[in-house]
């Protein structure tokens, strides 16, 4: 009995990235690349028309983030299966990703082999998440959330405002800036603002739209 060839949509804004992706998966048995796109808002027009088994999904797109795109093909096609590929391997990055559904994590490092197992996996209704990143999960499960004010003020550090500037641009005193500070600093277990800001780049904490807006603005 034939087994069914595996529909593949790739969702990456790196051209180059993409059409290797689609070569190198349209050689192996089994699996057919049946659509791509270049960022969020066409990846879910792309899935809407090919219905694809398996998404391969970089977390940093324009238009709309690979997480956001995940949330909401997923509101229309529960069924739908995930992989995101991508180079951040930050703690909240994962958490984000696996929380919006997707069922494996690969970062762009990894051996073609690792890549089609998981794929072959996912599509078998299974997870796959490699031993390092399920280490940074379980980190990131056992840390203490962040309050939304707390993640406003620590957008506000990683864009380089002062104690005044945020607390002009949230209607708050000082003082209030300041106990939000230091309460997100023992969240984070830093000692300083320049710590915070480094954690909340590094692991993803602060989404990357967020530092755009900020660059823009």
């Amino acid at each position: 009995m034939t087994k069914p060839t595996i529909r593949v949509l790739i969702v990456e804004d790196h051209h180059v990235v993409r059409q290797g992706l689609v070569s190198l998966l349209n050689v192996v048995e089994g699996m057919e690349v049946v659509g791509e796109a270049a960022d969020g808002v066409e990846a879910i027009a792309q899935y809407r028309k090919h219905q694809p088994d398996i998404t391969l999904i970089d977390l940093r797109l324009p238009r709309m983030s690979g997480v956001d795109a995940i949330q909401r093909i997923r509101m229309e096609s529960p069924q739908s299966r995930f992989i995101v590929l991508t180079t951040y391997d930050g703690d909240e990055d994962i958490y984000r990703a696996l929380k919006a559904g997707a069922k494996a994590y690969l970062l762009k490092g990894m051996t073609t082999d690792e890549l089609i197992t998981a794929i072959r996996a996912v599509y078998a209704g299974k997870s796959h998440i490699p031993q390092a990143i399920a280490e940074k999960l379980a980190e990131r499960m056992g840390s203490e959330e962040l309050t939304p004010r707390e993640m406003d003020v620590l957008e506000q550090i990683v864009a380089g405002k002062s104690n005044k500037e945020i607390a002009d641009e949230l209607g708050v005193s000082e003082a209030t800036v300041k106990t939000h500070i230091n309460s997100l600093l023992g969240k984070l277990g830093v000692t300083d603002r320049t710590q915070a800001a480094t954690a909340a780049i590094r692991r993803g904490i602060v989404p990357f739209e967020s530092l755009k807006r900020h660059e823009s603005e």
